[in-house]
């Protein structure tokens, strides 16, 4: 990894240059995205089966579509049996944490008449893509699915690519039912994304699409935004390590490389005050590249997106922490609990050296989808309240609207909108 003293103006390139892997940045592609999108919702299904069959080498059909019960069956049998009690058990801890963030409704009312208060309600239907081909990832579908099953929503809708068989991974499956989808089905990318916002006649158009997936499904989401809701436009994933001198160097390497593994744009960043720290980490990931299976990856994503940022002192490593805002981020300091409480800015914090990152992307029940590309600053964690809607409620009685009304003519009039004014006004003209 490239060892690098943090400076304003070093920190300024390592931000240029993470940024060049936002999905905005991939303009060049958002043509043909737009083409599937508007082709999908003009003839839903014929052009759903077409692309499946150019995209996925797979002939989708009316019949074939939907994934059946018996798809499901077979798919826990074919999966080891110890695996199905981690996912119940993972399942388990997410439904536990999110469900800790739900809230009721409230109403505020006064004597005199005057009700004000929020009606909290589930969206009724989202959808989930789920990525397929080249990998499969069940703990994608336990962190989408629970905390939309957890906020109310009474139909989820789970679409992942077919692959040129049509077999759908038995872990995707399994996991899906132990979440708690109500209907899977077979679409890839953008076509599914496009499925789920508008609808076909295969597939119901829903309210909310959850998901991370590749630059397509990215730009595919920011597309149909507005048509429904998105949890976010996700980039690559992302972790940084703040550390001093107290930190375990194996651990350290171990941790930046868990997440170098997902692509070649995956970034690793490990902050330090520490430059014996920095060259026991880089030997230690010499090491473990020599034996982990996906070297090339790790290697290319190291290269281009790996830095050892060398700070002066902690509060200089925190302040890059938060003007970097991770996705993930691990504290691994003397006091980590004490440093954590001067971070603004990270998708997800991880306090003290047994706490690394895998560690919540699997099993403890925090969500793992998670703000990227510097959004930590004012984006959140999938969450309840991504399938939640909010209402206000407003009830005033005649006493109450008597107090006001004068005041609220006064401000409608002050914006030249005298038809306001007079809704109120109208039901003083006797009093008057």
């Amino acid at each position: 990894m490239k060892k690098v003293k943090l400076t304003a103006e070093t920190k300024n390139q390592i931000l240029e240059n993470l940024l060049k892997r936002n999905p905005s940045q991939y303009t060049q592609y958002e043509q043909t995205v737009n083409d599937i999108i508007s082709n999908i919702r003009e003839n839903k299904n014929k052009a759903l089966f077409e692309y499946t069959a150019k995209f996925d080498g797979y002939q989708l059909t009316e019949e074939n579509i939907l994934v059946t019960r018996a798809e499901i069956d077979a798919a826990y049998k074919e999966l080891d049996p110890a695996l199905i009690d981690v996912l119940k058990e993972a399942a388990e801890n997410i439904r536990s944490f999110h469900a800790k963030q739900l809230r009721n409704s409230w109403f505020d009312a006064k004597e005199d008449g005057t009700i004000v208060g929020m009606k909290i309600t589930a969206i009724e239907r989202a959808g989930v893509y789920v990525p397929g081909g080249k990998a499969a990832y069940p703990s994608s579908v336990l962190m989408n699915v629970i905390p939309a099953k957890v906020a109310g929503v009474k139909d989820i809708i789970m679409v992942t690519p077919p692959g040129k068989t049509g077999v759908i991974n038995p872990g995707t499956l399994v996991a899906a039912d132990i979440a708690g989808v109500d209907r899977g089905g077979r679409g890839g990318v953008e076509q599914a994304i496009a499925g789920m916002a508008f609808g076909t006649e295969s597939i119901i158009k829903v309210e909310t699409i959850a998901g991370p997936g590749n630059i397509y499904v990215a730009l595919a989401k920011k597309a149909v935004y507005g048509h429904c809701s998105i949890d976010s436009i996700a980039g690559p994933s992302e972790v940084m390590v703040l550390a001093d001198e107290t930190a375990n160097a194996h651990y350290v390497a171990a941790d930046l490389l868990s997440q170098a593994e997902h692509d070649e744009l995956a970034s690793a960043i490990l902050v330090t005050t520490s430059e014996k720290l920095a060259d026991e980490v880089n030997k230690e990931i010499d090491g473990y590249l020599l034996k982990l299976e996906r070297e090339p990856i790790m290697r290319k994503s190291l290269d281009n997106y790996g830095y050892i940022l060398l700070a002066d002192n902690i509060q200089d490593g925190i302040d890059a922490v938060n003007e970097i805002a991770s996705e993930h981020l691990e504290i691994l300091t003397a006091n980590p609990w004490e440093t954590m409480t001067k971070v603004r800015n990270a998708g997800a914090i991880f306090l003290g050296e047994y706490s690394s990152e895998p560690l919540g992307d699997y099993f403890a029940g925090p969500n793992h989808i998670l703000p990227t590309n510097g959004t930590a600053k004012f984006f959140s964690p999938v969450n309840i309240d991504d399938f939640i809607k909010k209402t206000s409620i407003i009830s005033y009685s005649k006493e109450a609207l008597s107090k006001v009304h004068k005041q609220i003519e006064l401000f409608a009039k002050s914006e030249g909108l005298t038809a306001h004014a007079n809704s109120i006004a109208v039901r003083f003209e006797e009093e008057d």
